[in-house]
């Protein structure tokens, strides 16, 4: 951990992200190191140091996995991340690795739609897989036996917020551990492991990288036995990053606090003007007060991400709408700092109405941004 970021106390979000995982300072030497390019390493007699093969362990990797440390744990040095070659292969790592056949697992029934699938395959392992919805905090009612619990708060499309402290007391107390996809919050909108969590996964495809231009996941836990095993799945599967995707990554948080703030206000300015609308029902945004989850949200998250959700009234307006943008594009990710919108029906896995969209506000200035939409919205009535 750098010196600027070992006292939690002593720096902000802004400070934390701009320093996280540089090494120690070294003259003639660049702050941060380029990518290691090495598919192996010297290594003559017997077997030490960390580095030995690529699949194992990289430096950049390890200044990466630092840098996320300090960020979902700051000030904690009982932790370990390790980053993977997608968000779905940092999922799929701690499922697997902390599931036998005879276990029961609890999914969200409305999360990231890949989770299904996974479902599926551990069902054919022999895992019970038991689901149920984030809003209400409604995991609780199937959480008896469960060897492990997953959560995804806020849900991705529909920005659902449970209770993480809650739920995580309740697991532990019926021996199960707990993992919280934080992809939409970010470590700076919420920590799960100062909820409660064993296990924080995240998409860093996503707002952490916020440049659509990498493809990462990681894990981040604080029990060293299971986190072993969370290594041991990514040797034996190999489903690591590549050093360059992890060296963009790094460079990207560190304007990660400047590109929340301003994205996390840009979307709730949206959501206030979609608010106003008559055509828009089932708006979604934790950060407006009179949100259904708001109350639970403000508890938990620092900040309420940058995902805004609501309905049209047909398919074909909503069509009609995305068509009519132009100041954001028709994409499936989310969290980078050009908007993004799609009508989440087309891929056919989420139980939404035709009509949802789910827009992810990016960096543009805030008035231009809700002009736009405003303008797509009056266009695509016509």
């Amino acid at each position: 951990m750098s010196d600027a970021t070992k006292n939690e106390g002593r720096v902000g979000d802004g400070t934390r992200a701009v320093r996280a995982g540089l090494p120690e300072p070294a003259k003639n030497e660049p702050t941060l190191p380029g990518p290691v390019f090495a598919a192996h390493f010297h290594l003559p007699g017997e077997v030490s140091g960390p580095y030995a093969y690529g699949r194992d362990d990289n430096p950049t990797w390890t200044l990466l996995e630092r840098a996320v440390s300090e960020l979902e744990a700051p000030g904690r040095e009982d932790t370990e991340t390790l980053v993977f070659a997608s968000g779905m292969a940092a999922i799929s790592a701690v499922l697997f690795s902390q599931l036998r056949a005879g276990d029961a697992v609890v999914l969200p029934s409305d999360g990231y739609q890949v989770l299904p699938l996974v479902g599926a395959q551990l069902e054919a392992y022999g895992v019970e897989v038991r689901t149920a919805p984030t809003g209400g905090d409604a995991q609780l009612e199937v959480l008896d036996g469960a060897r492990l619990l997953w959560i995804e708060s806020p849900s991705n499309p529909g920005l659902d917020v449970c209770d993480i402290r809650r739920l995580a007391e309740a697991a532990h107390a019926r021996g199960a551990l707990v993992a919280v996809d934080n992809t939409l919050a970010t470590p700076l909108g919420q920590r799960p492991l100062e909820l409660g969590a064993d296990f924080s996964v995240a998409s860093g495809t996503k707002q952490l990288t916020g440049h659509g231009d990498v493809l990462l996941g990681y894990v981040t836990g604080r029990d060293a036995e299971a986190m072993a095993a969370v290594r041991r799945w990514r040797k034996i599967v190999g489903a690591i990053s590549g050093p360059m995707e992890a060296w963009l990554a790094h460079r990207s948080i560190a304007t990660l606090q400047l590109r929340v703030d301003r994205q996390n206000a840009t979307a709730l300015a949206v959501a206030e003007a979609l608010r106003r609308r008559p055509e828009v029902s089932g708006l979604r945004y934790p950060g407006l007060s009179d949100d259904p989850s708001h109350k639970i949200a403000a508890q938990q998250m620092r900040r309420y991400g940058s995902v805004v959700s609501f309905t049209l009234p047909t398919r074909t307006r909503a069509e009609r709408f995305l068509a009519a943008l132009r100041l954001v594009e028709d994409a499936t990710s989310f969290g980078g700092v050009r908007s993004t919108a799609e009508r989440r029906r087309r891929w056919g896995g989420d139980a939404v109405p035709e009509g949802f969209i789910r827009m992810s506000v990016g960096a543009e200035d805030p008035e231009d941004l809700v002009a736009d939409v405003l303008r797509a919205l009056d266009e695509s009535a016509e």
